[in-house]
């Protein structure tokens, strides 16, 4: 099945010495080595199945040559978060994990988000994802140093703990401010941060956790969206549990409001994505 606007699709799953390609929707893939010649080859397969669109994921920089030569021959080439596939693959229930398979859900990836065309560099986004995934960071370091307060240590260590922790305390407070000014002062994300605190049980570290992690917000409906951020449930076919659709446990916070997924409907003035979204 062609992709949405007649635009054929390619994932390419990014390795250091190689890369295996898939174009999902003719069930061809192949692998390409990592060098001048296989990046001349990836390019003359394309060229053959004429595909318009070649998505990848962020692989430690190893990823810019093949977008660089995509780019330079005229085909859409699309650095993506892996973070982002991954939820989208469990929300469609493939657990397995391979470099065929993750070229495969790469290119449904992209198939699936077709009209959020590369999305354009962002500096405030990306901003507000680096201070935000700082202030995570430190909470997880909070959240350990707080569990082993609970056992019995010597008064040295505890004063030791005490002291981090206050401290802990006093820069995440910094960098929520942060967060907030620059919401506050960046009016799209002032406008989404907004819709999204007017869901109960959704609040400002929530909103800008979203907002720096999903550019497609407001663009597309709440089954992908859901989708995308790995909290639609998928059928699992465990003996135990045959056919019964779950979250993973790890998933299960985030999906609490999903009943309520009222976010991500689309505004008026902007054209939702209408590829139909089934879990397989």
């Amino acid at each position: 099945m062609m992709a949405q606007n007649d635009v054929l699709v390619a994932g390419i799953d990014v390795a250091k010495d190689k890369v295996d390609v898939c174009i999902r929707s003719l069930s061809q893939r192949q692998t390409f080595a990592s060098s001048p010649e296989g990046r001349r080859a990836l390019i003359r397969w394309l060229r053959k199945h004429k595909v318009g669109k070649a998505a990848m994921e962020a692989s430690g920089g190893y990823e810019r040559e093949w977008a660089k030569v995509l780019r330079q021959d005229g085909i859409e080439g699309l650095v993506v978060d892996p973070k982002r596939v991954r939820n989208f693959a469990k929300s469609a229930g493939q657990l397995a994990k391979n470099d065929p398979i993750d070229a495969e859900m790469i290119a449904w990836f992209a198939e699936t988000f077709i009209e959020a065309r590369g999305q354009a560099y962002d500096a405030a986004r990306e901003k507000l994802a680096q201070i935000v995934s700082a202030r995570q960071a430190l909470i997880d370091v909070q959240t350990s140093l707080r569990n082993r307060t609970e056992h019995s240590t010597p008064d040295v260590v505890q004063k030791m703990q005490n002291r981090l922790l206050k401290r802990l305390a006093a820069e995440i407070a910094k960098l929520e401010a942060a967060i907030a000014a620059l919401i506050k002062t960046t009016p799209r994300f002032a406008e989404l941060a907004e819709i999204i605190e007017s869901v109960p049980g959704l609040a400002g570290g929530t909103s800008a956790g979203l907002i720096g992690a999903m550019p497609e917000l407001g663009q597309i409906g709440n089954k992908v969206a859901a989708a995308l951020l790995g909290a639609a449930p998928y059928t699992t076919t465990t003996a135990a549990n045959v056919g019964a659709s779950v979250i993973s446990r790890a998933d299960a916070a985030r999906s609490a409001t999903s009943s309520t997924w009222r976010p991500w409907e689309p505004r008026p003035g902007i054209t939702p994505c209408s590829r139909p979204f089934t879990i397989a």
